[in-house]
């Protein structure tokens, strides 16, 4: 089965009509303000129109209130939830509020933080392991920093899950390899600047990833 493909922090038409025409299958809208890559909802509105129904519409949110989930599912027409430094208790009331697919983001830095994975169950759909940032780190996500994917090797996961983490379309096809992810999620890696996205890195990187 191909693997997925998530290009996450798009902010214009152009960069969303990139990623689309080279086949990605989800894209990736930032409701975090404190991130270079955060829309509002005005812009989501603008920008979800042209999107195809075959590419599913993921909000990136960090341990959201309720009043900002609805306004930016009604604003991006969302189909997934990613969440970000959020319990598993917070995000099993989230998934049962919104109705929406659900995916929780693990911080991964050593073999030990896969064993939160487990927590999971019942309270997400999916498992998006992540670079652990330092408890002072700016953001959560979208560092461009990569953890050691052999940690992955042999792990029994408790549910579908993706990876992220410092993948460019230089190492998204070893990181594939390496790790057997079923979708691979990317978004300084296919930037000229922070918040920037550049079109022909976002061909790139799809193009790599479908040739596994």
């Amino acid at each position: 089965m191909p693997v997925k493909t998530k290009i996450c922090g798009l902010k214009t038409p152009e960069t969303i009509d990139a990623a689309i025409k080279h086949g990605t299958s989800h894209i990736g809208l930032n409701f975090y303000p404190p991130s270079p890559r955060s829309i509002s909802f005005d812009e989501a509105r603008a920008l979800v129109g042209p999107i195809p129904h075959h590419v599913r519409r993921v909000g990136v949110f960090v341990d959201p209130c309720n009043a900002l989930l609805e306004q930016a599912i009604e604003a991006g027409n969302l189909d997934v939830i990613q969440l970000h430094k959020t319990t598993p208790g917070r995000a099993a009331a989230i998934r049962a509020q919104c109705e929406r697919e659900t995916w929780s983001a693990i911080g991964i830095r050593t073999a030990d933080d896969l064993k939160s994975a487990a927590f999971h169950i019942g309270a997400s759909d999916f498992l998006l392991y992540d670079t652990l940032q330092p408890d002072d780190a700016a953001l959560p996500g979208g560092m461009g920093v990569r953890f050691d994917w052999t940690l992955l090797a042999g792990f029994v996961h408790p549910m579908a899950w993706g990876l992220a983490g410092g993948l460019t379309p230089d190492n998204v096809a070893e990181a594939i390899r390496v790790t057997g992810a079923q979708l691979v999620d990317t978004s300084s890696g296919v930037e000229s600047a922070p918040g920037i996205k550049d079109v022909d890195k976002i061909a790139a990187f799809l193009k790599a990833a479908a040739r596994l």
